[in-house]
């Protein structure tokens, strides 16, 4: 199974629901990350807040920061290798990737928070 490793910006949470207005494409990989991995799948993603530690031990994200500055964000690496920089990966690269299906439903709220509110009420999400 590849791995799927994404690199974000400092966020002050994963999901994407907080902060005055809802990041669209945070609930959609964070819903992504989430059924690939019950899916049997291997993804994970980092927060520069809360894992500064894992950009600074991967040689590679390391690299790209110090020549290119937080403005490289996301990063994706898919085994170690970089394959996507700059903007999040679609759902069917995550399904290429990944070999799991992904609905690419723009509609679905599901933010991937089990059912437990991560949000406030205006988000979708609770």
């Amino acid at each position: 199974m590849k791995k799927i490793e994404i690199f974000e910006v400092a966020l002050c949470c994963s999901t994407g629901v907080c902060g005055p207005s809802v990041n669209e494409d945070l609930l959609r990989i964070t819903a992504a990350v989430n059924k690939i991995n019950a899916s049997g799948g291997n993804a994970i993603c980092y927060n520069l807040n809360s894992n500064p530690d894992v950009y600074v031990k991967n040689v590679i994200v390391n690299e790209l920061l110090m020549k290119d500055g937080e403005t490289v964000l996301p990063i994706t690496l898919l085994d170690g290798i970089v394959v996507k920089t700059k903007a999040y990966p679609s759902n069917n690269e995550l399904a290429d990737w990944s070999g799991i299906a992904l609905s690419t439903d723009a509609s679905s709220n599901d933010c991937g928070c089990n059912s437990a509110c991560c949000g406030d009420s205006e988000s979708g999400c609770c």
